[in-house]
């Protein structure tokens, strides 16, 4: 027997609830990335391995998610890319050596980008179903996510890694087998007349491939960023001889600071405009982060993390959104040239690490937020009618 559709209020509660999953799996996994090396004796040039195994995964999950995002497929990839990631992060924590965890994390990037194709496949739908941008608040609910599931890696640091980490992902995989039936009612909920913003029979702006691909650039280097601050906050912190609760705080700070950017980014920018508050925001996070790299102090460094989390927390939502006018393809344009900077972040960082120092290395982000600042109204100018 079919389930009855969804409305596009409850469509939109349920995406949230996946969006909070991601980003509480992707905080602990971060948080505890101390915790991971010293278990399986890793140096710095081998958890840039691992991290770099999990990127190239996730390039996978990427490409076999976007074949397969079709409407109708979309429930059944929410579902097997949830239970694939809950699953994966239980397995990592099993890990105790470097071949283990190169094929774990391999399996761990193919499930997020499965999962992530799929998550923002069904939050455009539901977007353009509810007739109004609601792609920010599905961004705040994974920085929240993020954010309880950093503050559950630092309140249980006293636990091990492997405990932690095979707990989260059974609870979360019952969660996403328990959510089934309700997602599978996703299909057919949200068959939008136009997309929001659009109304019917009016002509969609150009966007030209020169402005296309300065958003996709940018998008990189704010997601470049992001994926920095994932993996090596807590690394950095530890390298100041910051305690694990501590070193685990870092990621939680920033993760708090981007929810209440996100939160508040829609009036920040019905208010200020996209160009203006995209380039303070990143200014922001320029300050932040060239503070806490090159400072020894860990009250400055945290306070540096929660800064970038804060400037970066509106830029790729206004991005996307500036995408939006030239349709669907030019949105998956930009998000995936992002994912490059995503993926590609963390083991740039952890290379340039290798033969410099991780304080150095975590200078890139800022000069690519720098770049961002000084790029933004370009990017983001309204196009003339």
């Amino acid at each position: 027997m079919k389930t009855a559709p969804l409305t596009a209020r409850r469509s939109r509660g349920l995406l949230t609830g996946y969006f909070l999953g991601l980003g509480v799996v992707m905080a602990i996994w971060g948080a505890r990335m101390p915790a991971v090396q010293q278990t399986a004796h890793l140096s710095t040039a081998h958890l840039a391995l691992v991290l770099l195994a999990a990127a190239l995964g996730m390039v996978a999950g990427l490409q076999a998610g976007s074949r397969l995002a079709q409407p109708e497929r979309l429930p059944a990839l929410l579902t097997s890319g949830a239970t694939g990631i809950a699953a994966c992060l239980a397995l990592l924590g099993q890990c105790d050596n470097l071949p283990s965890l190169l094929t774990a994390a391999l399996a761990f990037g193919i499930a997020h980008g499965v999962l992530d194709v799929a998550l923002n496949s069904a939050a455009v739908r539901c977007q353009n179903a509810a007739g109004r941008p609601i792609m920010s608040s599905l961004h705040a609910a994974y920085s929240i996510g993020a954010l309880a599931g950093a503050a559950l890696a630092a309140v249980t640091a006293h636990i091990r890694h492997s405990t932690l980490f095979l707990a989260t992902g059974l609870a979360l995989t019952c969660a996403a087998l328990a959510a089934a039936p309700v997602t599978r009612s996703l299909n057919g909920t949200d068959q939008p007349a136009a997309p929001a913003g659009l109304a019917h029979g009016e002509i969609r702006p150009a966007l030209s491939s020169g402005k296309l691909w300065l958003l996709g650039v940018l998008a990189a280097s704010c997601l470049l960023g992001e994926g920095a601050a994932a993996d090596w906050a807590a690394v950095h912190l530890h390298s100041l001889d910051a305690s694990t609760a501590v070193s685990a705080a870092a990621f939680a700070l920033y993760s708090a600071a981007m929810a209440l950017g996100r939160q508040t980014g829609d009036r920040l920018t019905a208010t200020f405009g996209a160009p203006r508050v995209v380039r303070v925001g990143a200014i922001l996070a320029v300050a932040g982060l060239a503070t806490g790299a090159v400072t020894s102090s860990m009250p400055l460094a945290l306070a540096g993390w929660a800064l970038f989390g804060l400037g970066l927390s509106i830029t790729v939502p206004c991005l996307i959104t500036a995408a939006g006018v030239g349709g669907p393809r030019a949105v998956a344009t930009v998000a995936v040239t992002g994912y490059l900077g995503l993926l590609a972040g963390p083991a740039l960082i952890g290379a340039l690490a290798t033969v410099t120092t991780l304080s150095t290395a975590l200078l890139l982000p800022a000069l690519l937020a720098a770049a961002v600042a000084a790029l933004s109204h370009r990017a983001l100018e309204k196009p003339s009618p």
